[in-house]
């Protein structure tokens, strides 16, 4: 079974966004598959340069959390191991995305970029109704917020060569058996020719 519908994307400028999960030092710097961290952000890079091209908005969204507002479950496995001391810049923005002082900015303090954040909120004052989706990691970041923009009725678009997780099976299971049903998946370049159409 193929990854890829073949019908031609048609993206509206007027009620599309970019929403970037995570491309922060701290975690970008983790190894990744299928694509590397820097694939993925080389690829997040271009589509944020095409929507900015296009005067589209783009959300960048970062985890920060203190031991006092992280969420600790009782659960079977520690999630992912953190240092003592986090360094200073873990939560800054890949320089490789260039950010602008026309980005918003969300910071969350779980996987998800909807809950107890801005981001639906900012998303419908600038009436937008699709979303595309991209960062690290598939099967964390990025699906916990495309369920939310799911449930919350919104459009979206996963670029998958610009989305990876720590295993090549975590993120063919997000993208085969969830995200493949809650939105269309395409290459980067498929949805920056779209955008230049």
């Amino acid at each position: 079974m193929g990854i890829f519908m073949a019908e031609n994307l048609a993206i509206d400028k007027q009620s599309t966004a970019l929403v970037i999960i995570d491309l922060q030092k701290g975690i970008a710097s983790r190894e990744t598959a299928p694509y590397s961290a820097s694939a993925v952000i080389g690829n997040a890079a271009k589509l944020a340069e095409s929507f900015r091209k296009s005067s589209m908005p783009v959300f960048l969204v970062h985890v920060i959390s203190s031991d006092a507002d992280r969420l600790n479950p009782i659960a079977d496995e520690q999630m992912f191991a953190r240092p003592q001391q986090m360094p200073a810049d873990w939560a800054e923005f890949v320089t490789e995305l260039k950010k602008t002082d026309s980005d918003i900015v969300i910071t969350k303090k779980q996987w998800g970029a909807f809950y107890g954040t801005e981001l639906e909120l900012q998303l419908r004052r600038r009436k937008i109704n699709t979303i595309v989706l991209c960062g690290i990691a598939t099967n964390y970041g990025v699906e916990s917020t495309a369920r939310f923009a799911y449930e919350y009725g919104f459009h979206q678009i996963f670029a998958e060569d610009a989305i990876a997780s720590m295993s090549k099976e975590m993120h063919d299971s997000s993208i085969n058996y969830v995200l493949k049903r809650i939105g269309r998946v395409r290459k980067t370049e498929e949805i920056i020719a779209s955008l230049e159409s």
